[in-house]
């Protein structure tokens, strides 16, 4: 692959060529800098200040899924909102059309608006760092083996005062002699950039089929390459889709290595990291939204891969913006609520301004109920939809900006419909005053006719009948002579806009109309060109209340 003059030269012998970088990237156009195309300025400090310690959670990710090598189907991006990393050498980071407004939208969404990001350039299946510490510097060094994709490197400013200098590859599938090559050259590239004393960290989808590989022997010269390894809930370290591979890894310098810690999310503790595997994840709720299913998507080769590491802080380094936390009170599963009632959704918050509330009937489509409300109030008046749902009915709370930060029911809760009752007697005449739905003759009973006129030219007549469940309804009205007669049908959630009607010059006038749920339904009676004639109606359907 022929070498691009902006990135070969970015080996940064002296940290003045740092702003220097941020001229070529945004001349160049060969990438996407980090945070909206601005790279972050470097900031030395030679005060002192107690140490702390910062866990600092890194995650290497070539989870796509589906036909496109992209993370729009959904499945990642859940495994990401779930595991909440604070840095991810990602692999194939495509979505949407990938413009930078649609790579932004996804960091935003699957990681918080305050992420970094840099995405290499002109590849096909790019590799990229997303990070919740300023990205200092950025760029791609050339992979000689491969021609859609480089290695993407970013300098970080994380916690105290050495920066973290991470690498995102994804080795090639042709062998282990190639991916030595490609260790080797990625190796000697480390060692010519990177400042002696600062972390390193090198993530992705190796595609090794053992872990005595020859690249493991080139890259052991920059990042220690021994064990233990992060295993899933089940001592599983093996990462591609079938679970008998090492594809997948997170290796760290032995500055960094030292201060590994156990992977601790909800009450679970990983003594060596974590090799997220939802299918074997559990409970399944610590790593919400992510689903039981999300691993197994199609097309999702791979496993993430997560170490955390607990970082001595001198305090030079001002704290990421705090993500977040939220957690859904109620309904949070086995409630049962009617529905049109009112009900309350509660929810605990921290770090968190405003809260948008969403709720599913389906367990896939999400529809908002507020776009945002204030966290503090800690509860919501919520009219239940018409709609029942006995198995899959849930709440969600997330932080309105921040996506990532979000809970959702732990289980279904049911929303019932009560069957409507109607004991008032069949009507078979009409009574006038009934010109108005608010006035209408009640109660149309089940193929039972009903006489009425019309007697005089701006006349109209309404009558109110009663569905059970949902069905097919059909309204005929019958005239002598040759009188044009017409009749609407409305819903009892809006009288002045027609559900269905009956408006030809036959006789009689039939029509039909798919009720959507039990209640109430009206229909009107006019003349058309203000015709007038008796007539005989008739509402006949499964659900509608026998006479």
């Amino acid at each position: 692959m022929e070498q691009s003059p902006c990135f070969k030269r970015a080996g940064l012998g002296s940290w003045l060529m740092a702003p220097l970088l941020s001229l070529v990237l945004a001349a160049c156009g060969e990438g996407t800098p980090a945070d909206s195309q601005q790279l972050a300025d470097e900031d030395v400090s030679t005060t002192s200040a107690p140490l702390t310690d910062v866990r600092v959670r890194l995650m290497a990710a070539n989870i796509t899924s589906g036909n496109g090598q992209s993370y729009d189907p959904g499945e990642g991006t859940r495994i990401f909102q779930g595991t909440k990393p604070d840095i991810v050498m990602i692999q194939e980071f495509n979505f949407g059309n990938n413009s930078a407004s649609a790579i932004r939208g996804f960091v935003d969404t699957a990681f918080g608006t305050n992420f970094y990001y840099y995405r290499e350039g002109g590849a096909q299946i790019p590799n990229g760092i997303i990070s919740r510490y300023p990205i200092l510097a950025a760029g791609e060094w050339d992979d000689t083996q491969v021609t859609n994709r480089d290695f993407a490197w970013a300098r970080i400013d994380i916690p105290g005062p050495k920066d973290l200098w991470v690498v995102s590859v994804h080795l090639l599938t042709s062998g282990s002699g190639v991916r030595s090559t490609e260790a080797t050259n990625l190796t000697n590239l480390i060692k010519a950039n990177v400042p002696a004393g600062d972390y390193v960290a090198i993530g992705g989808d190796f595609n090794s089929d053992t872990r005595t590989e020859p690249l493991f022997s080139a890259f052991s010269q920059v990042v220690t390459t021994s064990g233990p390894y992060p295993a899933d809930r089940n001592g599983n370290v093996n990462t591609n889709a079938g679970r008998s591979k090492p594809y997948d890894h997170v290796l760290v310098s032995s500055g960094l290595r030292a201060y590994q810690t156990a992977t601790v999310i909800g009450a679970s503790s990983f003594s060596a990291g974590l090799v997220v595997d939802t299918r074997v994840y559990s409970p399944i709720s610590e790593i919400s939204p992510a689903q039981s299913s999300d691993s197994g998507a199609t097309n999702m080769q791979h496993m993430g891969i997560i170490k955390d590491f607990l970082i001595p802080d001198d305090g030079t380094t001002p704290p990421p913006t705090p993500s977040g936390n939220v957690t859904v009170v109620a309904p949070n599963g086995g409630e049962v609520w009617a529905a049109g009632s009112t009900q309350n959704i509660t929810w605990t918050a921290s770090n968190t301004s405003n809260v948008k509330l969403e709720y599913t009937l389906d367990g896939s489509t999400w529809n908002v109920i507020s776009a945002s409300t204030p966290a503090l109030a800690g509860g919501y008046t919520w009219t239940v939809p018409s709609t029942a749902s006995s198995t899959v009915a849930k709440v969600r709370v997330s932080d309105a900006a921040n996506a990532t930060s979000t809970d959702s029911s732990d289980a279904a809760f049911s929303i019932t419909t009560s069957t409507p009752t109607d004991t008032t007697p069949a009507i078979t005449k009409e009574t006038e005053n009934n010109d108005t739905a608010a006035t209408a003759n009640a109660r149309v009973g089940e193929n039972l006719a009903v006489s009425g006129g019309l007697s005089s030219s701006t006349d109209v007549d309404w009558f109110k009948f009663t569905v059970t469940t949902p069905g097919t309804v059909t309204v005929s009205v019958t005239m002598p002579g040759t009188a044009d007669l017409d009749w609407y049908l409305y819903t009892s959630s809006d009288v002045n806009q027609y559900a269905a009607r009956g408006y030809t010059a036959s006789n009689p006038e039939v029509g039909s109309y798919q009720a959507p749920a039990a209640g109430t339904y009206y229909v009107k009676v006019v003349g058309y060109a203000g015709a007038m004639s008796s007539y005989t109606l008739k509402v006949t359907g499964a659900g509608v209340v026998q006479p």
